[in-house]
C-alpha cells in the first residue's frame, strides 16, 4: 500500500493564560491508503488536536503533514471530518443532508442522486430518504452524518469519537455498520477513541498516545483477520489482546 498521509516531528503548543501549553510532541506516523488507524488515550492526551491538524482546523508549531504529497495549511475537500455531535441539518431531509457536500460542490443533479442513492442503500436509509433528522434515531442521525462525509468522496475521512453519545448497543451497531461501509468504500480513515474494545474490533493499527505532552506511545498491529463483526468480541484472542493493551497502557 502506497503512503498516504505523512506526519513528521509534530509539535503543538497552545498558548493560554501567560503560559505555553505542549499539546503534542514530536509526534512521527505514516498511515498507507486504504488502512484504518485508531489513535487512543486518556483525557486530554491530545487525540482530537492531532485529528483537528490533519484537518486543517488547527495549525501546529513544529514539523509537517502531507496528504498525497501536499503539506496540509488548512481545510480542504480531500478531507472529511465526522465528529461526536450530531451535525445534521434539522431543515433537510436525510437525501438533502447527504447531498449536501456535493450541491456546495456544484455537481449535476443526476450525479448527486446517484451518489446518494448508492449511500442511502449502503446505509440502509433508502425508505427514509425525504424523512427529517428529527424523526429519526441518534443511530440514524449519525449514519447521515457518516454519509454526507463517504459522498464527497475524501481521500481520508477524519472521525473524532462520533459514537460516543451513543447508548452501549446503538454504539456497538455503529460499529458494525462502519466496518460494512469501510469494507465496501475501503476509504482511508483516522478514528480518535478513548475507547480500547472499539479500536480493536475497527482497526489495522491502534496509536496510543501518552498523556499530556501527548507523544506516541506505541503502534500496535491489530492481529485479526477481516472481515470482522462483533462476535469478535466474545473471543478468547480478542480478551487477550485487550490484556496486551492495557498493559501497554499503563506501562511507564
Amino acid at each position: 500500500m502506497t503512503t498516504k498521509l505523512q506526519i513528521k516531528n509534530l509539535s503543538k503548543v497552545f498558548h493560554a493564560h501567560s503560559r505555553d501549553i505542549v499539546a503534542l510532541e514530536s509526534i512521527d506516523l505514516d498511515v498507507k491508503e486504504g488502512e484504518f488507524v485508531s489513535i487512543v488515550g486518556t483525557s486530554g492526551c491530545g487525540k482530537s488536536t492531532l485529528l483537528n491538524i490533519v484537518a486543517g482546523l488547527t495549525d501546529y508549531t513544529e514539523g509537517s503533514v502531507v496528504l498525497n504529497g501536499q503539506t496540509i495549511s488548512g481545510p480542504g475537500p480531500d478531507r472529511a471530518v465526522v465528529f461526536q455531535s450530531d451535525a445534521t441539518f434539522p431543515w433537510l431531509s436525510v437525501r438533502d443532508n447527504i447531498e449536501y457536500g456535493l450541491k456546495i460542490k456544484k455537481i449535476a443533479k443526476e450525479k448527486r442522486t446517484e451518489i446518494s442513492n448508492d449511500l442511502l442503500e449502503l446505509l440502509e436509509l433508502t425508505n427514509f430518504a425525504n424523512v427529517y433528522p428529527k424523526e429519526l434515531s441518534g443511530g440514524m442521525r449519525k449514519r447521515i452524518d457518516i454519509g454526507r462525509a463517504y459522498a464527497v468522496a475524501p481521500e481520508i475521512l477524519l472521525m473524532d469519537e462520533p459514537f460516543g453519545a451513543l447508548d452501549v448497543v446503538t454504539r456497538e451497531n455503529m460499529q458494525e455498520e462502519l466496518l460494512h461501509i469501510w469494507s465496501t468504500k475501503k476509504t482511508t480513515i483516522i478514528f480518535v477513541t478513548h475507547d480500547i474494545e472499539e479500536a480493536m474490533l475497527l482497526s489495522d493499527r491502534i496509536v496510543l498516545l501518552s498523556p499530556r505532552p501527548g507523544r506516541i506511545k506505541d503502534i500496535i498491529d491489530v492481529p485479526f483477520a477481516r472481515p470482522r463483526d462483533s462476535k469478535l468480541r466474545e473471543s478468547k484472542e480478542f480478551y487477550d489482546f485487550r490484556i496486551k493493551l492495557r498493559e501497554i497502557w499503563d506501562r511507564e
